[in-house]
């Protein structure tokens, strides 16, 4: 069985100090890749030195909606695309998107992710989205720019939406991935969530060292074996097997980020099952 972690951050300082052994236990939990997200196109070269240590990381280059003092127009924007033409393991732009949760620079905020969807659009790359409490306006620009410029493939990553609100996206096109947040006890509209989005689509992740899933949580740091708990509590959700939903993810991770991975016909006939 394989699973891949579409959404890490292990270039934070909680993980300075034992990343062999993070990667030991990943490996042994049969992680087979991991999606390196970015929050500041400053972060590039610590996020490239890992994909040289281990070869089963990929990555991204972007900047975060909580990172706006750090915008500068098309400075920022030509830096992003550079850094994402300089090396073939950027899979993906991003993480970028809204965060409405306590910021009030919504325009800039829009700005920046314009720009980085037309980034995308423009190197043939999926976006990793972050939203939070952003929903509708983050619908409502994307249909936009899917009318004015053309699609954008990607992801809503660590998802915590509605149903309703998950349909827009899907609606879109995108792909939707969960996190720790969906093992939480009272987390009922990510359930119900996980249940609806269809097996083409769905994706996980820890979005680690944050959001450490159940049975786990008492522990602060979340890392990225600990996929392996999202994966099987989304599949008990979806009545199906571990195998079948690691299956699905894997080759749904794949496709989208075009990952160096080969899988069987069988893992790549389950996108088409349950």
């Amino acid at each position: 069985m394989q699973l891949i972690d579409t959404h890490v951050h292990i270039n934070f300082d909680a993980f300075q100090a034992d990343l062999d052994q993070i990667a030991e236990a990943w490996r042994r939990a049969g992680i087979v890749h991991l999606v390196h997200s970015c929050v500041d196109p400053q972060e590039f070269p610590v996020t490239q030195a890992i994909a040289n240590r281990f070869p089963e990381v990929s990555f991204a280059v972007g900047l975060h909606p909580l990172d706006m003092d750090k915008w500068c127009g098309e400075a920022t924007s030509g830096e992003i695309r550079s850094l994402a033409m300089s090396d073939k393991r950027v899979v993906a732009i991003g993480e970028t998107g809204l965060d409405f949760f306590k910021a009030t620079d919504y325009e800039v905020q829009l700005e920046a992710f314009r720009a980085q969807l037309r980034l995308a659009r423009e190197l043939t790359l999926p976006v990793i989205i972050h939203c939070r409490e952003a929903a509708r306006p983050m619908a409502d620009l994307l249909w936009r720019f899917w009318q004015e410029e053309g699609p954008v493939t990607g992801v809503m990553h660590c998802w915590a939406g509605t149903p309703d609100e998950t349909q827009w996206f899907l609606d879109l096109g995108f792909y939707v991935s969960f996190s720790g947040i969906v093992t939480f006890k009272n987390a009922n509209t990510v359930k119900a969530s996980a249940q609806m989005v269809p097996c083409d689509r769905i994706l996980v992740e820890t979005d680690c060292p944050f959001l450490t899933p159940e049975p786990c949580r008492k522990e602060r740091r979340n890392q990225p074996a600990y996929v392996h708990h999202v994966a099987n509590h989304v599949a008990t959700l979806r009545g199906v097997s571990l195998e079948t939903l690691a299956a699905q993810t894997t080759a749904n991770a794949v496709r989208l980020f075009n990952l160096p991975i080969s899988l069987s016909q069988s893992e790549l006939s389950t996108t088409h099952g349950s």
